[in-house]
């Protein structure tokens, strides 16, 4: 068996044990002294030759630290009561495609839509070259004739394709359409992209699935390929859902 490797006498260089007790004795003395003021003390009153990185290593190999606590408080999730009824609430976001993934000679922008049912987290996603109120109608008209059904809420951030970002009396298209299709809707917190987390963390799995490994020359072709990719993301299972995948989800909430 490989042994230790430990040496069996100290480095010729390393700290002497008089050094490490000027150390141990300004530390105790002042807890809370910074790695350069200690070097500054060690340099004037004892003589300190050494490197200043060799005083931060040997600084924090005997478990000192200089940094103080954080004044934040940490966030504690609330508990969330997620639907167990299909078509309960929808969260809806949009992505921006990276420009790495395309490979055509016109430049131009693409983003990806994306709606899911909080219920099974069965996802409905489409790309388009404009991100506004009139994609965010189309949209949710096309993941309305996808899934089946309406919800009956449906909850976005506050991006000006979603609702009006600055005060006017025009109602914007999409509460026009939610207030035709009799569906709620819900506007998360501003700059809290926690609450709409699921379709949020979804879109950092499509990054590592579909777009870190994804080329495309038109929009007819990104087209194709997301709705190849869409297939196959609502039939990988999830931890969340007991490893079923958001298919079979639905197909169990389809049943009760």
């Amino acid at each position: 068996m490989d042994k230790s490797h430990r040496p069996h006498t100290p480095h010729p260089n390393a700290h002497t044990e008089q050094e490490i007790k000027w150390i141990t004795d300004y530390h105790r003395r002042n807890p809370h002294i910074s790695v350069c003021e200690l070097y500054g003390k060690l340099r004037v009153a004892k003589g300190y030759s050494r490197h200043p990185a060799s005083l931060y290593r040997i600084y924090k190999r005997l478990g000192f630290s200089s940094a103080a606590p954080s004044t934040k408080k940490a966030y504690k999730p609330k508990p969330y009561d997620t639907p167990t009824k299909l078509g309960v609430k929808w969260q809806m976001d949009v992505k921006y495609v990276p420009k790495v993934c395309y490979s055509g000679s016109v430049p131009q922008k693409f983003y990806q839509y994306t709606v899911i049912d909080e219920a099974s987290r069965e996802r409905f996603i489409y790309p388009y070259m404009e991100q506004s109120g009139y994609s965010t109608v189309d949209f949710l008209k096309r993941a309305i004739n996808y899934f089946g059904y309406l919800p009956d809420i449906l909850q976005t951030d506050n991006g000006a394709e979603f609702t009006n970002i600055t005060k006017t009396e025009r109602i914007h298209i999409l509460d026009k359409t939610c207030a035709e299709l009799n569906i709620t809707h819900k506007r998360i917190r501003p700059r809290t992209p926690r609450h709409n987390g699921k379709v949020e963390r979804s879109h950092r799995n499509d990054q590592e699935r579909f777009y870190n490994h994804l080329k495309f020359y038109s929009y007819e072709d990104l087209q194709i390929q997301m709705k190849r990719y869409l297939n196959r993301s609502n039939s990988i299972p999830m931890q969340v859902l007991s490893w079923k995948s958001p298919l079979e989800k639905r197909l169990e909430l389809e049943t009760l």
